[in-house]
């Protein structure tokens, strides 16, 4: 990226002088007077006004951009480029989400899914340097994005996100184990994976557990967060009138969740509300940090010669037309 600096911007303060300049030569103009006695102004009452009259100022227009021009060359204007060569440690992250029907329970707000997306677009800004993928599941899994350093593609996938995509239901075992295979082929020197969940496995064809102990065979570390406050929550219910809410004691299955978190070397997190949740994702980010060595280059290239070279030749057309257009009148 290019910038302009200054190698000696003190003498950009002698700026003050055009300013100066103006005003005397304002005031100079105001002040001229004939130095000529004539009886009468007859024998000049039908000369006009020529166009050099009015262009005389031109001059001191040519003068006072050469002074400028000048006093800029004199603070040595550079071009700077810098260029950065950034090392990263190398971590892989596959967010796996419950879409299920639960995740729209209001004790989130605005409800528990939207929460979560928003709390997870704001993770997957903060860290640019690692490779990020997405895996939803509720009755069933599928891999909403791959592995990819392009976040902006990442969150925009992650916003299109919906309760209802796939059959209803919560597979936990079979979200980790869709997450597992989509990242346990990754050379990073970190894996993990987040699960985030608000029920209990009841579907699927893979045990959490199994699919915890398939995780650690590869090296992944599981963060698991078990999603709902503490009690009842109102949870969204079809009824011959429409989805109406209706409160519903909260079920998260937070023993296998710990389990996963354990056999895996992760970490369990309970969320009870919107803040918590930050909170959470705050932790994580903290303990999977990758570490980044930047090393700035800076190459600076002198700027003065073509201002230099405008002024001079603004100086030698002031001469030059002062001495042959408006000889007569300076």
């Amino acid at each position: 990226m290019n910038s302009i600096t200054y190698a000696e911007p003190l003498f950009l303060y002698l700026l003050a002088v055009i300013p100066a300049m103006i005003a005397f030569y304002i005031l100079r103009q105001h002040k001229a007077t004939a130095s000529l006695r004539m009886p009468g102004l007859q024998p000049f009452a039908e000369a006009g006004t020529t166009f050099r009259h009015y262009l005389r100022h031109i001059l001191f227009a040519f003068r006072t951009i050469a002074v400028t021009l000048l006093i800029i060359v004199l603070a040595r204007p550079q071009a700077s480029d810098k260029f950065q060569d950034i090392s990263t440690e190398g971590i892989d992250i596959v967010l796996t989400l419950d879409i299920s029907g639960s995740m729209l329970a209001r004790d989130f707000r605005p409800d528990r899914l939207e929460a979560s997306k928003n709390v997870a677009t704001e993770f997957i800004s903060g860290r640019p340097y690692d490779r990020m993928g997405l895996v939803v599941f509720s009755g069933e899994s599928f891999t909403q994005c791959p592995l990819t350093t392009d976040h902006a593609v990442l969150i925009n996938l992650l916003q299109e996100i919906q309760s209802g995509m796939i059959e209803d239901g919560t597979a936990i075992g079979m979200g980790l184990a869709t997450a597992v295979n989509r990242i346990k082929d990754s050379e990073a020197k970190s894996k993990v994976i987040i699960l985030l969940t608000d029920g209990v496995n009841n579907r699927g064809e893979i045990a959490p557990a199994t699919a915890a102990g398939i995780a650690k065979t590869y090296g992944i570390r599981v963060y698991t967060i078990g999603v709902g406050t503490q009690g009842m929550a109102p949870y969204p219910v079809q009824t011959p009138y429409g989805i109406q809410y209706q409160d519903m004691p909260v079920e998260i299955d937070e023993a296998i969740l710990r389990e996963i978190a354990q056999t895996t070397g992760g970490k369990y997190f309970r969320a009870t509300d919107n803040d918590k949740l930050v909170q959470v994702y705050s932790e994580i980010d903290k303990l999977e940090k990758s570490k980044i060595d930047v090393r700035q280059f800076n190459r600076k290239e002198e700027k003065y010669l073509l201002p230099a070279l405008i002024a001079f030749c603004l100086l030698a057309l002031e001469i030059l037309v002062r001495n042959t257009i408006f000889r007569n009148l300076t």
